[in-house]
Formats: structure tokens, C-alpha cells, sequence
């Protein structure tokens, strides 16, 4: 994908999948930045409005490696958490599953992240023509751990004590993928 992709809006029953706008930004960043939800995620470190930025330059805008989604609420519209389609790979048509609610410190639901996540999968296999989705995630993450093979994710792998927490002590590295011929 070279030039810069039109990202859609994706309605389910539940969330809107919108692209993400300079709004959003503070909002996320907060989210991200709560030690709760940032155990999660790659980024180990605090993000500062400087890095929040810059994704959203390098990464959000060109939406050329990534087409990253803010989900929003079906009724009301309001912010509820982020999502995409990260480290896109065009030659071998596959992509990496990202995906959090933020609101109400929810992190991984039973409604929200399902249909968002439903939305993010369809989007992927069909408008983008992707034959994979992969998924890494540590082991201590237990509501993902329940998501991803809720979606048809299969459990693919595990990296031993490839992650180092902020208290020092290691955990795995859990691999996910979903194959298109799998989702249809």
C-alpha cells in the first residue's frame, strides 16, 4: 500500500469503527498510560504527547503500516477505546490484531470488544484481502486470552519468558492467527 489509505466507517451492533482524529489523541494517550493497560502492550514506557503525536503522523495519518480505528459507541458516539490492523505486510498479506476499551476501564469486554473486534476481522479479510491475522500477547493477559479464540483466533505458539515486566519477573510471549479461509 503506498499511497495513503481512506479508512472507512464500519458500524456494528454495538460500536462504529471511525479513523482516528487529533481529538482522540489525549484520550488514548490517557488510557495507554494506565499501568492496568499498559502491561498489556508493547509500549512499556509512559507515552508523552510528543510520541503521542508522532504515531499519529507516522503511523495513524499515512495509514500505510497500520489502519488504526477509534471505536466509538453506536448510540451516543462516544470514544470508548482503539483498535487496527498493525505492521501490515502487503507481500504476504497479513497484519497484526491490536485492540482495547478504554472507557470505564473496561480494557477486553464481553460486548464491546467482540463486535469490535468482528468488525476489525471482516474489515481485514475482506475489504483488505488479508489471508492473516496474528495476534502476540503475554500471558498475563487473561482477557484477551479469552477474546482471541472467541473470534476464531487458534492458539499458535508460545516464546518462554520473552517479556520483561516492570517488576522484574519474565512472562511468555502467547502467538494467535486467523487464516481467511478460517473467518469465511
Amino acid at each position: 500500500m503506498s499511497a495513503k489509505a481512506e479508512l472507512p466507517v464500519l458500524r456494528g451492533a454495538h460500536v462504529v469503527l471511525r479513523p482516528i482524529v487529533s481529538d482522540d489523541l489525549e484520550t488514548l494517550r490517557q488510557w495507554r498510560n494506565q499501568p492496568r493497560f499498559r502491561q498489556y502492550f508493547r509500549e512499556y514506557r509512559d507515552i508523552t504527547p510528543a510520541m503521542q503525536q508522532n504515531w499519529y503522523k507516522e503511523v495513524v495519518l499515512p495509514a500505510t503500516r497500520a489502519h488504526m480505528f477509534a471505536i466509538t459507541a453506536r448510540k451516543s458516539a462516544a470514544l470508548l477505546g482503539a483498535c487496527g490492523l498493525c505492521y501490515l505486510d502487503r507481500r504476504n498479506n497479513s497484519a497484526d490484531f491490536s485492540i482495547y476499551i478504554g472507557a470505564d476501564d473496561l480494557y477486553i469486554d464481553e460486548v464491546l470488544a467482540p463486535d469490535a473486534g468482528r468488525l476489525l476481522l471482516d474489515y481485514g479479510f475482506n475489504m483488505l484481502k488479508l489471508n492473516r491475522v496474528w495476534a502476540e500477547i503475554y500471558a498475563i493477559d487473561m482477557p484477551k486470552q479469552g477474546l482471541l479464540p472467541a473470534l476464531g483466533f487458534a492458539a499458535e505458539g508460545r516464546h518462554r519468558e520473552a517479556h520483561r515486566l516492570e517488576n522484574g519477573r519474565y512472562t511468555d510471549c502467547l502467538f494467535y492467527g486467523l487464516l481467511r479461509a478460517e473467518w469465511a
